[in-house]
């Protein structure tokens, strides 16, 4: 825990606010959670939710496997971990981005990729929103707000290329109430006016 709260999680800290390190810190804490009710050990899905988003100091389309090189390239979790168990971790980051096209091949990218969902509505419209400010700050309020629409409704909507992996998890309850409000589009429009007058407020 000292070696990644010292060394790991500050490299959060140069991302944008959807992938900062209070992001970070937070699929940790249910990463946690999670792995309490499995069979999963826990010091190796600290270490995989720790390490899981580190690939987005490249390009965001591969970051899940940039990560994973960089989790499997780390020799000082060779102090701690076996080969296998490694290869394991490498496997997990590289299997928790949402739009993979397969399933996690083992417990541990379940628990990290469930874990990299709070889909809290409030939540994942917050982190749409600062990632489009942060990414995009030429485009109009206008044009925000279609990125935002036309996100949500390719990732999040009854159509939307999302999936959860962990049977019974707060998860499946949220994406519901999720899609009945992106189903609505007057009432998703009134939840990014609020969020983004907040978030803009922040910056300037």
């Amino acid at each position: 825990m000292e070696f990644v709260e010292k060394k790991i999680l500050p490299r959060y800290t140069q991302f944008d606010a959807a992938h900062n390190m209070q992001h970070v810190t937070s699929v940790i804490r249910r990463s946690l959670a999670i792995a309490r009710h499995t069979t999963a050990d826990i010091n190796m899905v600290y270490v995989v939710a720790a390490y899981h988003d580190l690939g987005l100091c490249g390009p965001r389309a591969v970051h899940h496997i940039t990560g994973a090189k960089i989790l499997a390239t780390d020799q000082r979790l060779q102090r701690w971990f076996t080969p296998t168990q490694i290869e394991i971790m490498r496997q997990a980051v590289e299997d928790h981005r949402a739009s993979a096209s397969h399933a996690p091949r083992s417990i541990y990218g379940r628990i990290v990729a469930e874990a990299d969902r709070d889909l809290r509505p409030d939540v994942v419209f917050q982190r749409a929103i600062d990632f489009g400010l942060d990414n995009y700050p030429q485009l109009t309020e206008e044009q925000q707000w279609q990125r935002f629409r036309e996100h949500m409704t390719e990732k999040y909507s009854a159509t939307g290329y999302i999936q959860l992996w962990i049977e019974g998890s707060e998860n499946h309850h949220h994406l519901e109430e999720l899609r009945k409000i992106i189903k609505d589009e007057q009432q998703l429009h009134s939840y990014f006016a609020r969020l983004y007058s907040k978030a803009r407020e922040k910056r300037f």
